[in-house]
Order: structure tokens, then C-alpha cells, then sequence
């Protein structure tokens, strides 16, 4: 086992406001681009994406960021009744029925092989969340500080779906709808999806799909906030078109989990019996196998043992993994049982300092 390592103090940069000028050439080039495939796609597919039925009601990975959602999301997508969303779907939600066949062969070279904020592979085929796509669709979204972390646009709203007129949240729902129709076009199997953000909007994706299932996942929060420091700061060093103002880092990661709870907690009871299932990650990481044949019991999600084939393999291949451990200085402990507490209590876990398990 690694030492856990302190969280170094926030400061900014002193080129704070300086834009990434490369990155923002490179996205204005690519505008004209986009913007063509997705008249052809939609001149190509539109009626047809338009006509084909959502057969199967969507199951919804939710939970915070850093909370094993993405190992729970790529456990679930080996079944092969299911299919999802890709990091290419995401990336390219307006055109990757005309150019998803060639463009990630051609652009394999623009992602890392491992995701810099954890050492997850990475790469176009993988499992991706589908609030990139909606950024990318032009969907109002909190992921849009990414891009310009100094003025961000007012995208918090959207976070819990409070604040907003009918109009923006139809537009939202519209966006959702179409890019699952897309995804449901090429694979007319079940869809899942994992998005972090979809944690505080249970009410309005309800609305759009009452039938929809839900697996929520927790994580010790004296592990969460420290990693989701690292995540942002990883996101923003390699996403940002400014150079990210470090200083506000810490407020925004405590705002925003109390935010998605708050939302969370008053509207989990309107989420049917059967359409519902509450995990943990540390469950999860010690015995994936078993809890993943709880969550298909739970749910009925079908034979577990026909899944099982498909999903031990990378269960076996995955046991070597080690995650990174940030423990937090005192002050920083002191603040995350003071703001989180109740998440902690709800959840069963104890606020004391982060172990290195």
C-alpha cells in the first residue's frame, strides 16, 4: 500500500487569465466541421432517428463524482443486453451515426491512453457520461466551466433543474431525448447511462421517463472531496480555454455536492418501488462480482449468470488497480464533516480522516 499523499494548498497561477490560445484555435477550426456533419447526419437520419421507439426504459448511474460510477458503469455495459453511450458519442453527439465508423480510428492520438485523474483507460469506445454530450450539443450544463473557468457561463442551475423557466428545461429534455434517440437508432438494445449530474434531477428525468431505474452509489466523503479536487483540477489543466483560477476550486467542490444532495434527498421518494437500488463503493471495490448479482436481484435486470461470462474477465483484470489516496490536512477534514455530515451519517460512514485501504 502507497503512503496517502496531502492535498497541496489552492493558488493560482500567476497567467491566471491567460487564454490557452492553441486549444481555442483548434476548437474554432473544428466549428465549421461539426457543424457540417451534423446537417448531413441530420438530413441522412433525421426522420429515421426520430421514428424509432425508446423501447426499453433507461437505467441511470447516479451518485457524485469520484464515486465509482465509472467502474460501476463499465461493469454494467459488459452485459451484452445493454448498450450506452461512448466517449466518441459524447464528443461528436451531432454526427456520430455518418462519421462514428472512421473519425475515432483517424483521432486516436488525441486522447491519453489513461485518464490523468485516476489511470482508468481511456479511449474513444469507452463508456463516457452523457453530460458531454449535451454540452456538446450546445445543452446548458455545469461542465461548460470547464471551457471558461474565470467567467463561467450559468450553468449550476442545471445541476438540480432549479431556477428555470419551462422553456429551458423543455430545450433540456429535448436535448436529452435526442441524443438517446441517436444512441437508440444504432443499438435498439437497453441504454445506461452514468452522468453525476443527473444525481440532483431524478424529478424531471422521471417526467421523461417514468419507468426509468435508478443505481445509486456513495463513497466516504473523506475520500470524495479530495478526489474530486484532483478531478477538476485535471479536467481544467486539459479541457480550459483560460488558464483555471485554482482559488475557487475548493468552494465550488463543497457548493456543488451540497447542491446535488439537497436536490437528491427531496426527491428520491418519488422514484417507484423496483425502480431503485442504493449501493457503496467500498461494497463495490471489495467484492464486485456480488454486489453487481445484488443490483440485477434488486432491479431485475435479468439472469445474472448469463452476464457473468462477459463480466469476470475484466473483474480479474482490474484486481491490480490501486487508486490514488489524497488524505486531507486537518482543516479540510474539520470543513467536509461540518458541511457533509449528514451525507456521511445518512450513508453510514464515519467522519474521521481518510484510511489508505
Amino acid at each position: 500500500m502507497t503512503k496517502p499523499q496531502t492535498t497541496k494548498p489552492e493558488s493560482a497561477p500567476a497567467n491566471a487569465y491567460h487564454w490557452y490560445t492553441p486549444r481555442l484555435f483548434f476548437a474554432t477550426l473544428l466549428s465549421p466541421f461539426n457543424t457540417a456533419c451534423c446537417w448531413l447526419q441530420q438530413m441522412v437520419f433525421g426522420r429515421k432517428v426520430t421514428r424509432a421507439v425508446i423501447q426499453h426504459p433507461p437505467l441511470f448511474i447516479i451518485g457524485h463524482w469520484r464515486s465509482g460510477t465509472t467502474f460501476l458503469h463499465e461493469l454494467l455495459v459488459l452485459d451484452p443486453r445493454y448498450t450506452w453511450a461512448s466517449t466518441y458519442d459524447c464528443f461528436a453527439p451531432n454526427h456520430f451515426l455518418i462519421t462514428g465508423w472512421l473519425l475515432p480510428k483517424l483521432l486516436w492520438c488525441l486522447l491519453p491512453s489513461r485518464r490523468p485523474m485516476d489511470n482508468v483507460a481511456a479511449g474513444w469506445d469507452r463508456p463516457q457520461e452523457d453530460e458531454f454530450a449535451l454540452m456538446n450539443m450546445g445543452i446548458p450544463t455545469p461542465y461548460l466551466a470547464m471551457a471558461f473557468p474565470n467567467d463561467p457561463p450559468d450553468g449550476q442551475n442545471y445541476l438540480d433543474m432549479s431556477g428555470l423557466g419551462e422553456t429551458e428545461v423543455r430545450r433540456w429534455k429535448q436535448g436529452l431525448m435526442q441524443f438517446m434517440q441517436r444512441l437508440n437508432y444504432r443499438d435498439r438494445r437497453r441504454i445506461i447511462l452514468k452522468s453525476p449530474p443527473h444525481t440532483g434531477r431524478i424529478k424531471t428525468l422521471l417526467e421523461m421517463f417514468p419507468d426509468a431505474q435508478f443505481i445509486h452509489i456513495v463513497r466516504d466523503p473523506m475520500v470524495l472531496f479530495p478526489s474530486t479536487m484532483r478531478l477538476w483540477n485535471s479536467l481544467y489543466e486539459s479541457q480550459a480555454l483560460q488558464a483555471p483560477p485554482y482559488s475557487r476550486m475548493r468552494e465550488h467542490v463543497f457548493e456543488s455536492f451540497e447542491r446535488m444532495y439537497r436536490a437528491f434527498e427531496s426527491q428520491r421518494q418519488l422514484i417507484p418501488a423496483g425502480q431503485f437500488c442504493e449501493v457503496r463503493y467500498e461494497d463495490l471495490a471489495q467484492d464486485p462480482l456480488g454486489l453487481l448479482k445484488t443490483i440485477y436481484e434488486q432491479l431485475n435486470l435479468g439472469d445474472f449468470e448469463a452476464a457473468l461470462p462477459h463480466i469476470r474477465p475484466f473483474v480479474e483484470s482490474s484486481k491490480e488497480y490501486k487508486t490514488n489516496r489524497y488524505l486531507p490536512d486537518a482543516e479540510t477534514q474539520a470543513e467536509i464533516a461540518r458541511r457533509w455530515g449528514d451525507y456521511a451519517r445518512r450513508y453510514g460512514y464515519e467522519l474521521a480522516p481518510a484510511s489508505n485501504q
